[in-house]
């Protein structure tokens, strides 16, 4: 299917064995269940410095950034899963959206964010399941143009929300995370028709 949705699904976390990875992997068969073609990249694959405007100017755009940036510009829409780091989304997924968001000659300001159709989640071992960090990201989005969706989902308890391999043990709250990657593919197609 050429004209299938394209939905990136990433998690803002770089441990091997991030529940946020697995919990985003289920979004993203929600997506492709639901007729798009989902791809899942770790931002681990990414290395990239700390965002620094010299060092832009001195280097120009790492080309992790690039290649990040690129994954973003041929992709409809994007599922994250964000882990809470004290209160707020994680450094390694505000860096690497702070360099996609640099604008390079051709492209459009915030090309690779505007008009893209996303969905949110976490998961984290708390009782709020990281809640409180999706407040921030959602706003950065928002304000990069994201089209953010109301539903998002946050999975308490992380160290007993999964089976070994990856799913849910909760089938409602499976069912929840698959919903949000077929809703991000759902409206991506609308959108695209």
């Amino acid at each position: 299917m050429t004209n299938a949705p394209k939905i990136l699904a990433f998690a803002g976390s770089t441990r091997t064995d991030s529940f946020n990875k697995k919990l985003v992997r289920i979004a993203a068969q929600g997506a492709t269940a639901a007729g798009a073609d989902a791809t899942f990249v770790d931002l681990r694959a990414f290395p990239l410095p700390l965002f620094d405007e010299d060092l832009e100017a001195r280097d120009g755009l790492p080309a992790t950034a690039r290649q990040f940036k690129d994954l973003l510009l041929a992709h409809d829409g994007l599922l994250i899963a964000s882990p809470e780091y004290n209160s707020s989304f994680t450094a390694v997924l505000k860096n690497a959206i702070d360099w996609a968001s640099r604008p390079a000659e051709g492209e459009a300001p915030l090309g690779c964010f505007v008009g893209k159709v996303a969905a949110l989640m976490s998961t984290s071992p708390g009782a709020l399941g990281g809640l409180r960090g999706l407040v921030p990201l959602r706003s950065l989005l928002s304000n990069i143009k994201v089209i953010v969706l109301p539903d998002q989902i946050a999975v308490p308890k992380a160290y007993e929300a999964f089976n070994s391999n990856g799913s849910l043990k909760d089938p409602k709250q499976q069912a929840s995370v698959e919903s949000l990657g077929e809703q991000v593919a759902t409206i991506v197609a609308k959108l695209k028709a």
